[in-house]
């Protein structure tokens, strides 16, 4: 499991030893909680970096992995080689991802195929019957990093003249104001959606904070539609918000498990454990039924080991410093 120190890796690590697995954990971030709480840990490279393929794929070699799951985007493009070392990667397929991680692509593939979406433009392109307010954001990234709302044409003008990305790299987005969902789709290479699980979002600071399950009949049916269109056939995470009509409207995919699931696991479906199950072939699919109104509120929370066990990881928090990211590149927790 990759990404070891961010908001919900430390308690799914914990979750998946519970359930019998020997979990070896990964960041580039010596500090990140998860790596003190695995069976085994690792400092990595950078998701980007061209050194962070050839090192994970020793440490899985090494470990005598069988699955790995990934949890940020930058590692998404390339962890995909590993199935042929015989490990099974718990990622949609190749072609999602890639749509997926360039907001403007997917927009646009989106708007194409009929599922709802903001009005979505390039940031080179006229402001001219534009709607505001509008969300500035990048291309591509995650975690809220560099988005902006702009309550008018010249504030938006502002923000791009000044901001630290080329307005080639920048989208316009009308800003959908109604209530704003995080969807858990359960999909494996068969390509049948096992459960979708809408979750509303009730305080979100980069990563959602306060969040509770909330059935809502016609948002399970777009994210059936996204799977349907454009075959995830794996897990992935879907942000929408509901216009002023209640229609969902999609404004972000994230080919990957979203943070909020140890909320769906609460609520009664264990997306990760239950795929990591179906792709080493011992676990069955997983059925749709799960608790409406179950709240998750997400805090810090200590950890206390005996030396012993904190010294043979090997690591200490300190350390971090020695692998420095590259410039412009945050840390993958």
């Amino acid at each position: 499991m990759t990404t070891a120190g961010s908001a919900s890796t430390p308690g799914t690590i914990q979750h998946l030893r519970r359930i019998g697995y020997r979990v070896v954990a990964t960041d580039m971030d010596a500090s990140a909680p998860g790596l003190y709480l695995a069976d085994r840990s690792y400092l990595v490279p950078p998701g980007c970096s061209d050194d962070f393929l050839p090192e994970l794929r020793g440490i899985c070699l090494k470990e005598g992995a069988v699955a790995l799951v990934p949890l940020v985007d930058e590692e998404l493009p390339v962890v995909g080689e590993l199935e042929y070392d015989g490990i099974a990667v718990l990622a949609p397929r190749a072609e999602f991802i890639a749509t997926c991680l360039d907001k403007y692509v997917l927009m646009d593939r989106l708007h194409a195929l009929g599922v709802p979406v903001p009005e979505t433009r390039l940031a080179t392109e006229s402001p001219d019957g534009l709607r505001f307010p509008v969300v500035v954001k990048p291309r591509t990234g995650r975690g809220s990093r560099g988005v902006t709302v702009c309550g008018s044409a010249a504030e938006l003008g502002r923000v791009i003249a000044a901001g630290p990305y080329p307005a080639a790299d920048l989208l316009v987005q009308e800003r959908v104001a109604g209530q704003e969902f995080t969807v858990s789709v359960v999909a494996w290479r068969d390509g049948a959606v096992q459960a979708v699980v809408p979750k509303e979002v009730m305080l979100k600071r980069g990563v959602t904070k306060f969040a509770v399950t909330r059935r809502n009949d016609r948002v399970d049916q777009v994210c059936r539609d996204i799977q349907t269109l454009l075959r995830a056939d794996g897990p992935f995470n879907v942000q929408l918000a509901l216009d002023r009509a209640g229609e969902p409207r999609v404004f972000e995919i994230n080919p990957r498990f979203s943070s909020t699931a140890p909320l769906t696991v609460a609520a009664g479906v264990d997306e990760i454990g239950g795929l990591v199950g179906q792709a080493l072939g011992d676990g069955g699919r997983l059925g749709c039924e799960w608790r409406e109104g179950v709240v998750m509120v997400r805090r810090w929370a200590d950890e206390f080991l005996p030396e012993h066990e904190f010294d043979r990881y090997g690591i200490r928090p300190a350390a971090s410093a020695a692998i420095p990211p590259p410039t412009g590149v945050a840390a993958a927790s």
